[in-house]
């Protein structure tokens, strides 16, 4: 017999109420507030919209040293008649430890049942098998400090949305940007456009932090990477993370419905020899008006 949404989202939940026994401390486990009770509504309506998938972070403790290794998961519908995405990231690991550990679990994991709750044997695994990438990256940072020059790599994300309002979502949008040392900006109202910009791996995490649990109308347009011998500082465009509030056109005062002054974002981006980028975030060419 066929396995419906509605009883793997119930599996779902069972599955979040072990994990949190297990990890009852507060930081340990983290779930947006309504992750839960939309899924449960929807368990009761089952006629409703899906909810969004549901998605989680679980901060584990490694080794006697106790280095800190968060796995982030992020559930299908459909598990666990079909895998989850699971991340593990640590402050402690290089990009290339990362990725070696991240295969590793994903290969444990596919090796598992198919249809089994697995989340609570990824988290067992990433404690047992941790250790070693993290020695591995403590090494190989340690010999990286001897060499003269180190190549570096710069990443430039531009992220469109429809709209960007909400007090709490802009506020996400800079502790991110600043806890993982990225410059850039964030355009409020409608569009919303963000640029960051700095290490590829903070781009790419500042880019999975800001979608959960789940933003809606939001696309990364364009990326572009730029390689140096020095300081990727020396190919930044921006200095910090700029709040970008230009005039708008419609009712400001009242209604979420204003629009930004396109005009004087395409001067800001040419400003900031980044012109180009409004055709790719519009699809439109831009042109500044004569004054």
């Amino acid at each position: 017999m066929a396995v419906t949404v509605k009883e793997c989202l119930e599996l779902q939940l069972l599955e979040v109420e072990m994990l949190l026994s297990m990890f009852p401390k507060r930081g340990e486990f983290s779930l947006d507030k309504d992750a839960v009770p939309s899924i449960q509504r929807y368990l009761r309506n089952a006629d409703g919209a899906l909810p969004p998938q549901l998605e989680y972070r679980i901060a584990l403790d490694v080794g006697e040293a106790k280095a800190k290794v968060e796995l982030q998961v992020l559930l299908p519908h459909m598990y666990p008649q079909v895998a989850p995405q699971l991340f593990a990231r640590s402050d402690a690991l290089h990009r290339q430890q990362q990725l070696q550990l991240n295969t590793h679990l994903a290969s444990h994991i596919s090796s598992l049942d198919s249809g089994d709750l697995c989340v609570c044997e990824a988290v067992q695994w990433v404690k047992d098998n941790s250790l070693p990438f993290l020695e591995n990256s403590k090494t190989s940072s340690e010999c990286a400090s001897k060499e003269v020059r180190v190549k570096e790599m710069l990443h430039r994300m531009w992220i469109y949305s429809h709209h960007i309002y909400r007090q709490e979502l802009r506020k996400k949008i800079f502790d991110c940007a600043k806890k993982l040392n990225l410059t850039g900006f964030c355009l409020t109202g409608k569009p919303g456009v963000i640029c960051v910009e700095g290490l590829q791996e903070n781009c790419e995490e500042f880019w999975r932090d800001i979608r959960y649990p789940n933003w809606k109308h939001i696309s990364c347009k364009h990326v572009e990477n730029m390689e140096t011998e020095g300081s990727i500082d020396n190919l930044r465009l921006f200095h910090g993370f700029e709040d970008l509030q230009f005039q708008a056109h419609g009712d400001y005062g009242l209604r979420n419905d204003y629009h930004m002054d396109l005009g004087q974002f395409l001067e800001f981006l040419k400003q900031h020899q980044s012109g180009h980028i409004f055709q790719i975030l519009f699809g439109v060419e831009g042109k500044l008006s004569d004054n």
